[in-house]
């Protein structure tokens, strides 16, 4: 542990509007896949951490759900995940795309942030994808929504600013011991990872509102000489969602399972033999049991 008197340790949530670009950033920062990454909304379920050591700070990166008005259960909870890590984090990263602006969605996030006596730093994301004439002027829209701790201009695909974030981070973040040993580590298990690779590669494939009435349990994960073999399951909730997900004489079922195992096993460092059934089970977004069980 460091026991600097003049190091800092602390917590920082990623928040945003859906699909903006917090998991991107997160997993940029922690050049490992811990966030799945998709170009549909609302992609991101679970709070997942992640580790980063300065010379003089530990950064504990916290993850979040989208905030968006909710419809059914699971989003009211994924949601309410994303409310209440604002009362446990010692900084705030606020991004917003430069291709949009600060939206009806991005106001009511700052209402919220209001509320909270929090140092947050503004992340204009996707700058890659605007001319650099536009970035001043919407610095200086941006400046007078809240009291910024700063305003940094970023590219989380591309990595563009990723270390002046980590600094203004380190610098508002409360003095204190290192908690963690090694940077990199996360919360969620080596199963929970799995079901959301699989996950992730189905986002990527389907379309509407399919991705949203989809989950992923892993049912059996046995690791042994080398070799993990993963049996998991996807839920949906219509059969012709079923048809959809299997594809046409099982093509998409075996794209999804060929490309999730080959980045599990990038990940884990093991061959792995993934097996794939699909299930319908109806409202199960609904169902407040199954959604404990789901671990929501």
């Amino acid at each position: 542990m460091h026991r600097d008197g003049n190091f800092r340790s602390g917590s920082v949530a990623i928040i945003g509007a859906p699909n903006v670009g917090k998991s991107t950033l997160l997993n940029s920062l922690l050049g490992r896949k811990t966030a799945i990454v998709s170009d549909k909304p609302q992609t991101t379920r679970n709070k997942i951490l992640g580790v980063l050591h300065r010379p003089q700070a530990e950064i504990v990166l916290v993850d979040t759900p989208g905030i968006h008005h909710p419809r059914f259960q699971l989003n009211r909870r994924i949601v309410r995940v994303a409310k209440h890590t604002l009362d446990e984090v010692d900084c705030v990263l606020f991004m917003i795309e430069a291709r949009t602006h600060a939206g009806r969605q991005d106001c009511s996030i700052i209402d919220l942030l209001k509320e909270r006596p929090l140092p947050v730093i503004l992340l204009i994301n996707k700058v890659d994808l605007v001319k650099k004439t536009r970035l001043l002027p919407l610095i200086d829209e941006c400046r007078p929504l809240f009291s910024w701790t700063d305003v940094i201009p970023i590219s989380a695909i591309n990595g563009e600013n990723v270390d002046r974030v980590l600094d203004a981070v380190a610098d508002v973040l409360p003095h204190g011991q290192a908690q963690h040993s090694q940077s990199g580590s996360i919360d969620q298990s080596p199963q929970f990872l799995a079901a959301e690779l699989i996950r992730e590669k189905l986002l990527a494939k389907t379309y509407e509102e399919l991705p949203y009435s989809i989950a992923v349990t892993v049912e059996d994960f046995i690791e042994e000489d080398g070799l993990i073999t993963i049996q998991a399951v996807i839920l949906v909730e219509r059969q012709n969602q079923k048809a959809i997900v299997i594809g046409r004489k099982g093509s998409m079922l075996k794209a999804v399972g060929s490309e999730a195992r080959q980045d599990m096993e990038q990940l884990f460092g093991k061959k792995v033999f993934l097996s794939l059934l699909v299930k319908v089970e109806e409202a199960w977004r609904s169902d407040d049991n199954r959604l404990l069980e789901l671990g929501y």
